[in-house]
Formats: C-alpha cells, sequence, structure tokens
C-alpha cells in the first residue's frame, strides 16, 4: 500500500498488532501476501507484551526472587535488608517490554509489512476507514480482525480512580492497603505481587471460591500459601457499593453472614476482560456478534463474510495470548491456500500465583459434571525427590484418563515451574497419548517433569513411590 492519497488499495489488511495481529502479518507475508498491519498505538506487540502478560511475569519473578532469597535461610542461605526497589523495577519492565518491541518491529520491517498507525474502522464490507493515518480511507482484498480485549469495567465505580490490570501494572505507588476485586488469575497474579512488594491485600471474589476454571484441589494448595501472603481473602461476596472519601475508598460487601464494609488506600478492579469488537463497524457487513461481543468463526477463522477473518479475543474461547497467536498461523495458512485448520485439542491455562497452577485438556470438575468416566491419578510432590531439594513439596501433578483406552484427556499441576511442565502434558494430549506413552517414556532424574510420568503410574493403578 502506497501512502499519500486519501483513498488506497491493500492486499491483506490486519487491524491489532498484539500477538494475534502482528503473528499473522509475519506469517501471511512469509506466504507471499502483501500485508499491511494496523494498529492505533504507536508501538507493537499488543495488551499482552505492553500492559498484560510480560510486565506482569516481570514484576512476579522479582517478587518471587525476593521470597526465595528469604526462603533460603532454611538450606543455610542467609541475607540481610532483602527489598525491592520500584523505581528500579519499574526501569526494568520498561526496558524487557521495550526489547521485545524492537524485536518485533525489526521482524515486520524485514518482511516488508507495511505497518499503519491508526485507528481502522470497517465502512463496508471491503473498506475500512483511518482515523490518525495519513490515508482515510483503504480498500482491501481480505481482512484480519485481531483487535484483542480490554478490561470489564465495573458500573459501580465508574467515575471513580480505581485501577484496571492496565494501570496497576505500570506500578504507579505502592498503597498500604488494596482492595483487588475480582479473584481469578489477573486478580490473583497482581495481589500477590502487591502483597510482595509490601501492601496490604485483600482479595473479593463474589463466587464461593477462587479460579472456578481450575479444579478445586489445584487451587486449594496455592490458596494456602496465598493466605500467609495476602492480608485477606474474601471468597463468596460481592462488593454492592463502592465510594472515594478521603483519598480512600470504602466498599459495602455482602456475604452470606451479612453485610460488612471494608476501606483501601486503592481498589484494583479485575473481573474479566471483553472484546473490542464494539466499534468495529460490523453493522455495515453481515456479521453478528454473540452474547459475549465475540466474530462467530469457523475452524480457519473465517466469518459469515468469506474475506474477513478474526482471531484471538475477538473470536470464541479463551482469552489468552498463545490461542491467539496459534489461531494467526492457522487464518495466515488458509488464506494462503493451505489446509490449515484450528483443531486443536488442548488449549493450556497458567496461572503465574506462587505456586503456579496449570492444565489443559478436560478437568476433573468438567469430567464429574458431564458424567464421563475417568481414571485420575494424582501424585504429590512431597514424594518427589527434586521438589524436596527446592524446598518447595507443596502440589501435585495429576493425569485423567479414558478408563478404557488409557487415552490421555487432561493434565493437570500446581507446583512450581507448572507453566513450564505443561507442554508435555498438552503435547501429550494432542498426540493421542496413552498413560502407557507417559509411563514409558524415560524422564531425568531428579526432576519435576519424573511428577507426569509418576501421575501416570498412579492413574494406570502401577505406581512405584506411593502406596499401592
Amino acid at each position: 500500500m502506497v501512502m499519500g492519497s486519501l483513498r488506497q488499495e491493500a492486499d491483506l489488511v490486519i487491524i491489532g498488532g498484539g500477538p494475534g495481529g502482528y503473528v499473522a502479518a509475519l506469517r501471511a507475508a512469509d506466504l507471499g501476501r502483501e500485508v499491511t498491519l494496523i494498529d492505533e498505538r504507536e508501538r507493537l506487540g499488543g495488551v499482552c507484551l505492553l500492559e498484560g502478560c510480560i510486565p506482569s511475569k516481570t514484576l512476579i519473578n522479582a517478587v518471587e526472587l525476593t521470597t526465595a532469597v528469604r526462603d533460603g535461610r532454611r538450606f543455610g542461605v542467609g541475607f540481610d535488608n532483602v527489598r525491592i526497589d520500584p523505581v528500579q523495577l519499574r526501569a526494568h519492565t520498561d526496558e524487557v517490554v521495550a526489547g521485545l518491541t524492537r524485536g518485533i518491529d525489526q521482524l515486520i520491517a524485514a518482511r516488508g509489512i507495511d505497518r499503519v498507525q491508526a485507528r481502522a474502522r470497517l465502512s463496508g464490507p471491503r473498506s475500512l476507514a483511518l482515523e490518525g493515518g495519513e490515508a482515510s480511507e483503504v480498500d482491501f482484498r481480505d481482512c484480519i480482525i485481531a483487535t484483542g480485549s480490554r478490561p470489564r469495567r465495573l458500573a459501580m465505580a465508574e467515575g471513580l480512580p480505581v485501577w484496571s490490570s492496565t494501570e496497576a501494572l505500570a506500578l504507579p505507588d505502592l498503597p498500604e492497603r488494596l482492595v483487588v476485586v475480582g479473584g481469578g488469575y489477573i486478580g490473583l497474579e497482581l495481589g500477590l505481587v502487591y502483597a510482595g512488594l509490601g501492601s496490604l491485600v485483600t482479595v473479593v471474589e463474589f463466587e464461593p471460591r477462587l479460579l472456578t476454571g481450575a479444579d478445586p484441589d489445584l487451587v486449594q494448595v496455592m490458596v494456602e500459601r496465598a493466605r500467609g501472603q495476602l492480608d485477606e481473602i474474601q471468597a463468596d461476596s460481592r462488593v454492592v457499593a463502592m465510594r472515594h472519601s478521603g483519598g480512600g475508598f470504602v466498599l459495602d460487601l455482602e456475604r452470606p453472614g451479612g453485610r460488612e464494609q471494608i476501606e483501601a488506600d486503592q481498589v484494583l478492579v479485575s473481573v474479566g476482560r471483553v472484546p473490542n469488537t464494539d466499534d468495529l463497524g460490523l453493522e455495515g457487513t453481515s456479521i453478528q456478534l454473540d452474547a459475549q461481543g465475540h466474530i462467530p468463526v469457523d475452524e480457519q477463522g473465517r466469518s459469515c463474510q468469506p474475506h474477513i477473518w478474526a482471531i484471538g479475543d475477538a473470536v470464541p474461547g479463551p482469552m489468552l495470548a498463545h490461542k491467539a497467536t496459534r489461531e494467526a498461523k492457522v487464518a495466515a495458512e488458509a488464506l494462503a491456500g493451505q489446509a490449515s485448520a484450528f483443531d486443536n485439542r488442548a488449549i493450556p491455562a497458567v496461572v503465574f500465583t506462587d505456586p503456579e497452577i496449570a492444565w489443559a485438556g478436560i478437568t476433573e470438575a468438567e469430567a464429574r459434571e458431564t458424567g464421563l468416566a475417568v481414571d485420575v491419578g494424582r501424585f504429590p510432590l512431597r514424594a518427589l525427590g527434586r521438589a524436596r531439594t527446592l524446598g518447595r513439596s507443596e502440589g501435585l501433578v495429576k493425569i485423567i484418563a479414558d478408563p478404557d483406552t488409557g487415552l490421555v484427556l487432561g493434565v493437570g499441576m500446581v507446583g512450581p515451574w507448572a507453566s513450564e511442565l505443561i507442554a508435555e502434558g498438552v503435547l501429550a494430549i494432542e498426540m493421542g497419548a496413552t498413560l502407557e506413552d507417559l509411563m514409558v517414556t524415560i524422564h531425568p532424574h531428579p526432576t519435576l517433569s519424573e511428577a507426569i510420568m509418576e501421575a501416570a503410574e498412579v492413574a494406570a493403578g502401577v505406581q512405584v513411590h506411593l502406596p499401592r
């Protein structure tokens, strides 16, 4: 696309420069398409890189490093005056993000992709109106919508200076008392970060338990440790009123035992995310959003308008960066005429709390709810040599399998480095592996990965390191 005129033509336009959009651009360019990537931000990377996954994991790493140093006393390793410098941590986080965005820019330039900074909105089935760019209108052959999502707002907090995850990750200050509204993975991760930085953190969750998408036995291990880090966990509690007074906040909670008031210096609202599809100009097409605001697509990412595709948080499914990246490659390949489809059997979920929680495939709770007969093998980390050497023996790994064939249907775990270990479980599900496959695969000793093999043995009833 040549810049300069008011109305221009493009082959493939991609709206959104996050882990879905920029990956789709790179893959499509490699496959011979002329790509125009449009994003209204100055830097590419989307929420995940700029104000989500990467900044949060940088902060989490700093807090976990501090915790590990303090826990080192049990090994005879002592340090005095262990502390985190928020200013230096903020600068380090900014540099991590900047380095990754520079890398994306280099990849985009090397592929000859036309990068446009503008706000894009469909003005017709095959045209875009741009705000902020040199061109005002673009006609396209094909389009991929990869506009991501934004934090869901709390109606009662409108007009109040509360934080979303975006503000919290910028480390604007360290409130003495922080209330996190929402006990999902974002709320818990950020709540534990601020607790590690010195804030007194209370987590308020509407549901009776935290992390309702994960199996309770995994969550409980994390909750037991989190209770020593958080000031309070208020589950089965609903915020019915919130007001800003005297530089702080007062929240009214409704609980089974009655009403309660709590005070805070700052409030972080983390009650989910909504797709950025409500102001795309879709009314000029035949596309109808579903009840959650997602664009319905087929297994290749194609909408009901064959030349308009959508991926990532804009379509149904978990709002996860790695899902968007996989969908991006599928859409780009399908647009190039390849026989590609999003037919993945498992999308891993990871919660970067301390300890980490990860799962893939069917959960034990889902099996029970659907009446599916399964064999479940649990292996506690306290029986694992490597976990003992790390001084982190809380946690477990469990395998869920078909009782007749031994086919691995699901894997769940809670413990150190679960985020790294879950990939073996995902591969097992994708490859159609059985318990036998996991059991006979030699895992190095002593490692945490052995727990996967051990859990498979428990599910098959042939465990060695646990009583029969």
